[in-house]
């Protein structure tokens, strides 16, 4: 189900688009101000904010920024200011879009899912995905359900290797030579290492997939839930 974040303080507005959305299969998180949007973005995984410029606490535009700054996720701001140099902040917050108050719910549905379109398009190379695990290749992030981590380099490389090739048995030597280089002096059994780190982190996290030994020849990534 796709997550939607509504950030506005005027009740009215709130309760208004979580209606049409919730009638169009969306999920809605509703927030009142900026604290709390970035508090639910913190638990949530949410696919889009819809964000009033007006509020109390944080402004649309600096809560944007923030947004930007820490999520992948398209914005939308609501404003009742039409003057193009409001539009102008907008943009430069980096909102992907701009909807003027009064609003036609349809006209908001209509651009919200033109958004979830533009970016699931862009997102379709840049992630890797298995389950509820998925790898970000632009930002080198890894994200377990609602938790995300950043994984030391090789950890990172070696685990994106195996999950854009599932169900496929490499040799040490194999690994070494796609992750670390022809040129690396090393003892093979670095990628050893590198798996134990490996499933003393995910193991516990998630039952997407398992790293298995293969004796005598060496790894293979088997997913065990899509």
């Amino acid at each position: 189900m796709t997550n939607i974040l509504i950030v506005d303080d005027d009740v009215n507005i709130l309760k208004l688009v979580d209606i049409h959305l919730s009638e169009q299969g969306y999920q809605v998180f509703q927030a009142k101000d900026g604290m709390e949007a970035l508090g639910i973005l913190k638990k949530a995984t949410c696919d889009l904010a819809v964000v009033d410029v007006m509020m109390p606490f944080m402004d649309g535009y600096t809560l944007t920024k923030q947004i930007r700054t820490l999520y992948d996720i398209p914005v939308l701001l609501l404003t009742a200011k039409s003057e193009i140099e409001d539009k102008e902040q907008g943009y430069q917050a980096g909102t992907d879009d701009y909807l003027t108050k009064p609003f036609e719910p349809k006209e908001l549905i209509f651009r919200i899912k033109a958004l979830l379109r533009r970016y699931d398009h862009q997102l379709d190379e840049s992630i890797l995905k298995i389950g509820k695990t998925a790898i970000n290749k632009k930002s080198y992030e890894v994200q377990v359900g609602n938790r995300s981590l950043l994984l030391p380099l090789k950890e990172y490389e070696l685990l994106s290797y195996l999950m854009s090739n599932p169900k496929q048995v490499f040799s040490r030597e194999h690994l070494i030579e796609q992750i670390w280089g022809l040129d690396y002096e090393g003892d093979a059994r670095t990628v050893d290492v590198h798996i134990k780190r490996l499933r003393e982190r995910f193991n516990k996290l998630t039952d997407d997939f398992q790293i298995k030994t293969v004796r005598g020849v060496g790894y293979l990534l088997e997913v065990q839930r899509i």
